[in-house]
């Protein structure tokens, strides 16, 4: 049997214990299955007293990340760190330069600076391996960058953040408020104190920015994605759906077009019968269109430490079956210097339509006022439904909602900004994409 494959584990967060747990538990299934056993024998985390309830016995610690990379006896550094400048960075330029290879699940470094950190790995024949960078558990970066080998892929898109898959979930089945769902998703730990960058959309946005990337066989641009989070979404919104026959989901969308490639991340209204609109809670779903396959939609955890860790455990469990010499598969998919550069593409129409919420004032001449706004930017509209609201005696109100057929989202948002002022919108109108898979 080989040399075991040294490991050395920068973070000791949630998925970085469970990884030492996982490998300490699983030693000899793990060297069987790979031929060589694999053994951690560095570790670097902020606080070298805290509980983690592991054993460390015999595996040498590190302060400063940076140096385990420059100096430990590792052959792979797995980076658990997260953020995209910093130690986490630092560390694995300094690991690729030494000539380790690299496991990492930190997606906004990758969304940064991927290509650069791609094509180092490849300067030295190593690998750099990311399967826990997007959508946790699910095998959605080897599926693309080996299985799908040959394939044109056309589209991929999915639902990549849990925690907004939670509260959206959380405020369909019980009529709860957005601002609930988020406390209580706080409480159980799927979002952070400042959740901001997983409601607003960014977490997803560097998910797809990588997958895209992947897809395109391109260069990733994440600073060119169309971004749009959930904190607006309300019960209005969750209820009109519903009755319209669909549920909102938060969607990272990629797909090639004639004009580029077109990135998305907003809010989405999908049909209630289609698989994806079944995915709850804190579950991922990734789907693919490629033209020799067809249509692929894998579904799983998407966080947590035991689903992130089997995921860089996969990774790992590739370098120590690989030998030397023969690391083949590029970080993305292609030679880095063989990636084409990043064409973005105007917003197209869509097949889906969108849906717009209005509460305007109750007054006569505003559904013809609407009507004429939606004619001046071509839009046709299939359904249009009038909803009385609370207002006050001496100001009436109403809510007014469309769903159109395909149109432009500049075709919808002029309309919208031209209502808007005409004067007699109250609020701040809400438009969403209606997609059908």
């Amino acid at each position: 049997m080989a040399d075991a494959l040294k490991i050395g584990v920068a973070g000791l967060g949630t998925v970085g214990a469970s990884l030492v747990r996982i490998i300490h538990d699983r030693q000899e299934s793990l060297a069987v299955s790979c031929g060589r056993a694999i053994e951690i024998t560095a570790v670097s985390a902020r606080n070298r007293d805290k509980d983690r309830g592991l054993d460390l016995s015999g595996v040498t610690w590190f302060d400063d990340p940076v140096t385990m990379a420059k100096t430990a006896d590792i052959d792979v550094l797995v980076e658990l760190i997260g953020g995209a400048e910093g130690a986490a960075r630092a560390a694995v330029e300094a690991a690729l330069e030494r000539g380790l290879h690299v496991v990492t699940a930190n997606k906004a470094l990758l969304a940064d600076s991927g290509v650069e950190l791609a094509a180092a790995a490849e300067e030295k024949g190593l690998l750099l391996n990311f399967e826990a960078a997007v959508a946790g558990g699910i095998p959605v970066i080897k599926a693309m960058r080996e299985s799908l080998t040959g394939n044109t892929i056309s589209r991929v898109y999915g639902i990549m953040n849990g925690t907004c898959n939670y509260i959206l979930t959380r405020m369909e089945k019980e009529g709860l408020s957005f601002e609930d769902c988020l406390k209580e998703a706080q409480r159980l730990g799927y979002a952070e104190a400042d959740p901001t960058f997983d409601i607003e959309g960014n977490d997803t946005a560097h998910k797809l920015a990588i997958m895209t990337a992947l897809a395109f066989g391109c260069e990733i641009s994440c600073d060119d994605i169309y971004l749009e989070g959930i904190s607006n979404i309300t019960q209005e919104d969750i209820r009109a759906a519903s009755e319209l026959g669909y549920r909102i989901k938060l969607l990272g969308v990629a797909q090639r077009t004639e004009g580029g490639i077109e990135q998305r991340v907003h809010p989405t209204m999908v049909p209630h019968d289609t698989v994806i609109a079944q995915v709850d809670g804190v579950t991922n779903a990734v789907a693919i269109e490629s033209d020799i396959l067809g249509d692929l939609l894998m579904v799983g955890p998407g966080a947590g430490g035991d689903a992130t860790a089997s995921a860089v455990l996969g990774d790992v469990a590739d370098i120590a079956k690989s030998r030397p010499g023969t690391q083949t598969v590029a970080a993305l998919g292609r030679p880095a210097k063989s990636l084409e550069p990043y064409r973005r593409a105007r917003m197209r129409s869509h097949e889906g339509g969108y849906f717009i919420r209005l509460r305007v004032a109750d007054r006569i001449g505003v559904i013809a006022a609407i009507a004429r706004r939606m004619a001046d930017n071509q839009i046709s509209l299939e359904s249009i439904v009038q909803h009385s609201t609370n207002g006050s005696d001496e100001a009436p109100t109403k809510t007014i909602i469309m769903v159109t057929h395909a149109t432009t989202e500049l075709s919808v948002r002029n309309a919208v900004s031209s209502m808007e002022s005409d004067g007699y919108i109250v609020g701040k109108p809400q438009v969403i994409r209606i997609e059908k898979p």
